[in-house]
């Protein structure tokens, strides 16, 4: 299983000359050319997770593919059919088995309102939380984490990282973050990924880890 990381949060998983993404959203500026997409998965409504004209794109290119999403993602997608999915939820799709996470989106601030963010397990070895820290009921082999947003702070992405204790993590949702910053944020999820025995990978933009 191939998974490449695109800008910010965007990620492909290939198998089998097949794809599932999760979230494509708008800091990516253009997309890749990806053919064979089963399946777009999207953790929740904020464009940088699910830019709805790229989700056009992919969808013209790839009528077939089911997408995915919590009851609001549907909702602001309304002439899109979306599969409403909930914590628990399980879904196969040509090859890929599809197991959703968690509730809610981390807070920004009270007075913000919380929407709602289900993460994504695929084949039993990738794990996105989206834009939270939800821990799943089984063990991750790799984890894309989340290193930088207005919702966090890197003291909850180590408590997160020892929660999960993923045997290959790589940091995603980092956009933001300057030359100096990924330097920074990276080391700290560097120290707590190999302390619990794992191993630490750094992508760029369009670079892939095989699990």
């Amino acid at each position: 299983m191939k998974i490449t990381k695109y800008e910010h949060a965007f990620l492909s998983i290939e198998l089998e000359r097949k794809s599932v993404l999760i979230d494509p959203g708008s800091y990516s500026p253009t997309l890749p050319e990806i053919s064979n997409v089963v399946a777009i998965c999207l953790t929740h409504v904020h464009d940088d997770h699910s830019y709805i004209e790229h989700i056009q794109k992919l969808l013209r290119k790839n009528p077939e593919a089911l997408v995915f999403g919590p009851p609001e993602v549907a909702e602001k997608l309304a002439n899109i059919p979306v599969e409403r999915v909930y914590h628990g939820d399980h879904y196969e799709v040509q090859g890929f088995e599809l197991d959703f996470y968690g509730y809610l989106h981390q807070e920004i601030h009270s007075s913000i309102p919380v929407i709602e963010n289900v993460g994504v397990m695929v084949n039993q070895t990738l794990f996105y939380p989206g834009d939270s820290y939800t821990i799943p009921d089984s063990n991750v082999a790799v984890l894309a984490c989340p290193a930088s947003a207005p919702w966090l702070k890197i003291s909850d992405v180590m408590d997160f990282l020892s929660a999960v204790g993923a045997s290959k993590v790589f940091p995603t949702h980092n956009a933001l973050l300057s030359e100096q910053g990924h330097g920074l944020y990276n080391a700290r999820i560097k120290e707590v990924t190999e302390k619990t025995g794992g191993d630490f990978h750094y992508l760029e933009v369009g670079q892939s880890l095989t699990a």
